[in-house]
């Protein structure tokens, strides 16, 4: 998704432009500020160690941002604990930390490079997030909801997942229209799935969401 005319524009302002154009609010400026920054924090890692395909500006405003942002928002009010598993750079945990403060975010990434960039990230944009550097099976506690996104063996990455739920609460899976019965497979019997919610910059991209029955 690119905007005509916008790539001399700040990137907070491009940012905003994105979001217009899928259909969602603008952020606040105190949800702006955070975002460029973990922009030129993720542009600059990643021109040594290797966090995410997507590498020009353009693209980490358009397709992470963007997605990212939209999953925060239709997450379900209650939720007051959420795992990451497998963030990876940060996606979507870090966003989601940054629009819905309210929540107690943990983002777990067994790789040690990008759980470093993750320590830092949280570090320069002041967030309250947790790092856990290491696999999400041991932290050894259930969440109100955990979400998934674009990491290695999905099927078996989700079982992994829907155990660390907690009853009652949610499964969120970024994923495409298909896969999405091969995850919800993976999850099993004990969720109730809710219709997918289209994410933008693409008909194929979709949240998935699961509530852990009683």
């Amino acid at each position: 998704m690119t905007i005509a005319g916008s790539f001399s524009l700040p990137p907070g302002e491009r940012l905003g432009q994105l979001l217009a154009a899928a259909g969602q609010s603008p952020l606040t400026p105190e949800q702006t500020r955070p975002f460029e920054n973990y922009l030129a924090l993720l542009l600059r890692w990643n021109a040594r160690v290797n966090l995410t395909a997507i590498r020009t500006e353009e693209g980490i405003l358009s397709r992470h941002f963007v997605e990212s942002i939209a999953c925060a928002r239709a997450l379900p009010h209650e939720i007051a604990t959420l795992l990451d598993f497998g963030s990876g750079a940060g996606f979507p945990g870090l966003p989601i930390a940054i629009c819905r403060p309210e929540i107690a975010v943990t983002l777990a990434e067994s790789q040690g490079k990008k759980a470093a960039f993750l320590q830092e990230a949280v570090r320069t944009l002041g967030l309250s997030t947790r790092v856990h550097a290491g696999r999400a099976e041991d932290l050894g506690q259930r969440f109100d909801c955990v979400t998934l996104r674009a990491v290695d063996r999905m099927e078996q990455a989700v079982r992994a997942a829907a155990a660390l739920v907690q009853t009652g609460g949610w499964l969120a899976l970024l994923t495409t229209r298909s896969e999405i019965d091969a995850v919800c497979a993976a999850a099993g019997d004990g969720f109730t799935w809710a219709a997918p919610v289209p994410l933008p910059g693409s008909v194929e991209r979709i949240l998935a969401l699961a509530a852990r029955k009683g």
